[in-house]
């Protein structure tokens, strides 16, 4: 069922916005209003995010779930850091998201027999 997937993709981009775009985006102005953006943003990462594991509890176990989210948000950071916070490349961050896809791939393995 690829419809959680794509929620949990739509949700990670706003919550690595809400929890990191600040930094670029409201660097000057008060921590209050930053605080408050940052929410803002973060409930409509809710909004994908409740939806994407109420549907996806019905086709993934709790565990892959959990797995696939922490993929997806490594993949989304990655791209958020160098095409937006405009950071270089790292190997070390590349290599932990190969560890990341290899434990997906340990909680996904038996799947296809279901």
């Amino acid at each position: 069922m690829i419809l959680p997937v794509l929620l949990l993709v739509g949700s990670n981009i706003f919550m690595t916005y809400a929890w990191y775009g600040h930094l670029k985006d409201l660097k000057n102005v008060p921590l209050l209003v930053a605080i408050l953006s940052s929410w803002g943003v973060a409930f409509l990462e809710y909004c994908l995010q409740v939806p994407a594991n109420r549907i996806g509890s019905q086709y993934y176990s709790l565990y892959q779930l959990k797995v696939m989210q922490e993929v997806i948000t490594m993949a989304v950071f990655a791209g958020f850091a160098v095409f937006y916070m405009r950071l270089p490349f790292s190997w070390d961050f590349l290599i932990a998201g190969v560890f990341l896809v290899a434990a997906a791939f340990f909680m996904f393995r038996g799947i296809a027999g279901h």
